[in-house]
């Protein structure tokens, strides 16, 4: 199981020091295959710190563009959370009956079309699927496309049966705040103007990512499409919390040991579209937590990472 630790860090760091960390685990913790909980976050840590700079030592393309690119990564996840159900259910042909994430159908066309619901061609969590696939092998061409499908899916919802009205005039995503459903185009317009800048900015030049990145989203619309598991159910908004906080961690983590400014970026978009969700939609509130409380952990991790990298180049400078 100590291998398993080894995936934290970037391929040329395990090749160059793999053996001697599993040596030395092997070592400090004799007979066990696992080491303590201090350790594994210790060494999960250490790995996060490789990776970003892994990151900022490759010069291919300027970091703003790689922020950029990180943007529409995460607000395209964002825009999949609340249909990961209909999806796995749609592409496996599962009526999931009334555990439907409030909907009253959720089939494969041509049947998919239920009592009082309009017949649809595709649900709507295909197209952040497609963005979050075409995004992660950096093509924009395929990505910039799927981003402004979803602003006319969420402009036109009242009128094309295209993707019927399915998750677009009931629930949608929660997390902390308030309800972000596929007709309010905050989300999918600033998803859309960031892969416009990356398409507009030699594509040739982003990051390409490995499928294996892919691994925990079908994990998720595994989880979510077997167990049933609902946007607004209790266990959903804690795992979804739990997931946002080891995100910003991470941000946290990296920003902090390069000293680089590239992960602002999605961290203020992530901010901007769940805060302007708050204030537009005061009575949506899920009320999961205070508003003040709410608020904080939307709006603090801006100052803590800029902090975070102002000291990071201090102390390089004083080096």
């Amino acid at each position: 199981m100590n291998r398993l630790l080894l995936a934290a860090y970037p391929e040329p760091y395990r090749s160059r020091h793999g053996k001697e960390l599993l040596a030395c685990l092997s070592e400090a913790y004799p007979g066990r295959s696992w080491p303590p909980p201090r350790e594994v976050v210790a060494v999960a840590r250490a790995g996060v710190q490789a990776r970003a700079r892994a990151v900022v030592d490759d010069t291919a393309r300027p970091w703003w563009l790689d922020g950029i690119h990180l943007t529409a990564l995460v607000l395209a996840a964002l825009a999949l959370v609340p249909y990961l159900q209909d999806v796995w259910h749609w592409a496996l042909r599962v009526d999931p009956g009334r555990h439907a994430i409030a909907f009253r159908f959720s089939g494969w066309y041509p049947w998919a079309q239920g009592s009082g619901t309009r017949t649809r061609l595709l649900p709507y969590g295909l197209l952040p699927l497609v963005c979050l696939i075409a995004l992660l092998r950096g093509k924009t061409w395929i990505a910039l496309p799927a981003a402004a499908a979803m602003i006319y899916a969420g402009a036109t919802f009242n009128t094309t049966a295209l993707f019927g009205d399915e998750g677009k005039v009931g629930l949608g995503y929660y997390g902390l705040g308030a309800p972000i459903t596929a007709h309010d185009l905050v989300l999918s317009g600033t998803l859309c103007a960031a892969c416009a800048v990356l398409a507009a900015c030699r594509p040739a030049r982003l990051r390409r990512r490995s499928y294996r990145w892919l691994v925990p989203v079908v994990l998720a619309m595994f989880t979510a499409g077997s167990l049933h598991i609902i946007s607004i159910s209790p266990a959903f908004q804690r795992g979804l919390f739990t997931l946002e906080v080891a995100a910003l961690i991470a941000a946290w983590a990296a920003t902090a040991a390069t000293g680089d400014y590239r992960w602002l970026i999605p961290v203020v978009a992530f901010t901007f579209i769940r805060t302007q969700a708050i204030v537009l939609q005061p009575n949506g509130f899920m009320q999961s937590l205070p508003d003040l409380v709410v608020l904080l952990l939307l709006i603090a991790p801006l100052p803590v990472l800029v902090i975070a990298a102002q000291r990071r180049q201090s102390r390089a400078l004083l080096e």
